[in-house]
């Protein structure tokens, strides 16, 4: 058995009971379940469609996004998330080199490295070369006026380790800000690089290893080992090409408003909604996600 899932963005609840109805009849689905009214809804159905990837495209346009995956086992264990652009709404370097004066700069060597289109590694030691000599101090001005949480993280959080879920977020970031996310939003450890400093000043280097893509998938090794759940009982979610080897390997993977390369490599695309989708798809009604 399998359940699609029908949602959009909180915000803007555009989705219509006839759309639903239409849909479900049209696959032979039985009867669907609101999760929360115009904004996600649910049914079974027996087999995956075989035009699963035409409406889905055809529902992009209307701002809907759909989740098709086997029903059982849907509500996980544990919680891997990305940070940049995925819990938080930014991306922490770039902010730090807007400080530096280096942004359009930067900027365009993260986009091209989130895309895949260059070594994350070396990407990341170029960029942080162009950051030597800022004030140590930059960082908590960047995280007290830049940083800005990505909706629906707290509430994701929230509801999941009620129900008992382990959290954790690995990013190939900077502890710096991670360690502050973290504590913000509930995770229960964080993983990231390390900026290097010397006399109340970057440096300009990071701590080794980088941490990077095998990074991500030996976390979720060694975190789902540690907790003794299977990888299948793992939702992750990123955004970037760093990312796809931990969303391949966990139960689910959401590639989040992702680059349109990593997007394609998923089964789980979320482009409208914001994190309670994740919660959504695990089949969560909006009466049990907790604030």
């Amino acid at each position: 058995m399998y359940t699609a899932t029908l949602l959009c963005n909180p915000a803007r609840p555009v989705l219509e009971p006839a759309l639903i109805e239409s849909l479900r009849n049209a696959w032979g689905g039985d009867e669907a379940v609101w999760l929360a009214l115009g904004v996600a809804a649910e049914f079974p159905l027996k087999q995956m469609p075989d035009n699963r990837w035409d409406v889905w495209e055809d529902l992009q346009g209307m701002g809907v996004d759909l989740v098709i995956q086997p029903s059982a086992g849907r509500r996980k264990k544990m919680l891997l998330a990305d940070m940049d652009s995925t819990m938080i709404q930014q991306e922490c370097i770039d902010e730090l080199a807007e400080e530096a004066g280096v942004g359009a700069r930067v900027k365009d060597i993260t986009a091209r490295a989130m895309n895949g289109e260059l070594d994350f590694e070396g990407a990341l030691t170029e960029r942080v070369g162009l950051l030597k000599g800022l004030p140590e101090t930059v960082i908590t001005k960047v995280l007290e006026e830049r940083i800005t949480l990505m909706p629906g993280g707290k509430q994701l959080l929230a509801t999941m380790k009620v129900d008992g879920a382990y959290a954790a977020l690995v990013s190939g970031g900077f502890t710096a800000f991670t360690a502050r996310v973290a504590e913000v939003l509930g995770f229960d450890e964080n993983r990231a690089n390390t900026l290097l400093t010397e006399d109340g000043k970057l440096t300009g280097a990071a701590g080794r290893p980088i941490l990077g893509r095998e990074a991500k998938v030996e976390a979720l090794e060694q975190i789902s080992s540690r907790l003794g759940i299977a990888e299948a009982d793992v939702i992750a979610v990123g955004d970037g090409a760093n990312d796809l080897g931990m969303l391949k390997r966990a139960g689910a993977g959401v590639a989040l408003h992702a680059k349109p390369s990593v997007a394609a490599e998923c089964d789980i695309r979320i482009n409208h909604g914001d994190l309670t989708a994740l919660l959504y798809i695990q089949g969560y009604a909006q009466d049990e996600i907790k604030d």
